[in-house]
Parts: structure tokens; C-alpha cells; sequence
């Protein structure tokens, strides 16, 4: 009998993170409106996302940006006054040097 599968045989996607080349990857979505406001802005309150860019999960947001590999920090302020208001430990967040691969990503990818 033949082998009906579909597809190439032994030939798959790259298990190997380290045997791919090391490029940034795409991000599109609000991680995208979120990668650009890192940038743009250095750091950015996690108020300021939901209450004036409509991000409603911020944290999600970064947290999925941190497992593509970006070196997103989270600094956590014990008050901040927003909109008039104090706010109790808001998150601050920004961007790592260097900003993609975060310290030690590409060699947990290649142990994986």
C-alpha cells in the first residue's frame, strides 16, 4: 500500500529554536499596538492602556509579548494618582535592552 499522508515526509516545522534565525518575531493585534507605545513612549502605565488606548487586558498583552521572546519589564508603583485618583500598585511597564530576545530566551528555546 502507499502512504496516503499528506504533506512532505520528514519534513516538517523547525522543532529547534536554535536552528532558526534569530529575527524578532511578527507581532500584529493589540500586541502590536502594545509593542509600538513601548517604544514609542519608553514606559507606560498599565491605566494608561485600558482606560485611554480601549486594551482592556493589558497584562495579557504582555505576557503573550514576553513568550515571543521580548524583554518586556514590569515595575509595580506603590501609588500613582490617574484621572484625579490614587491608584494603588500600578503596573509600569517598559522595555529591556536588549528589547527582543529577553536574557536567556533563545537558550530555553533551544532546551526545549
Amino acid at each position: 500500500m502507499t502512504d496516503k499522508k499528506k504533506g512532505r515526509p520528514n519534513e516538517g516545522s523547525p522543532k529547534d529554536f536554535s536552528d532558526r534565525d534569530h529575527r524578532s518575531p511578527a507581532v500584529s493585534g493589540q500586541c502590536a499596538e502594545v509593542l509600538e507605545l513601548l517604544r514609542n513612549e519608553g514606559a507606560v502605565l498599565s491605566f494608561r492602556m485600558t482606560a485611554d488606548l480601549a486594551i482592556p487586558e493589558a497584562a495579557a498583552r504582555i505576557h503573550d509579548l514576553r513568550g515571543m521572546g521580548f524583554n518586556v519589564l514590569t515595575v509595580i508603583l506603590p501609588e500613582v494618582e490617574f484621572r484625579g485618583r490614587l491608584r494603588r500598585n500600578v503596573a509600569l511597564y517598559s522595555l529591556g535592552v536588549p528589547s527582543w530576545p529577553a536574557p536567556g530566551f533563545l537558550e530555553e528555546r533551544a532546551c526545549e
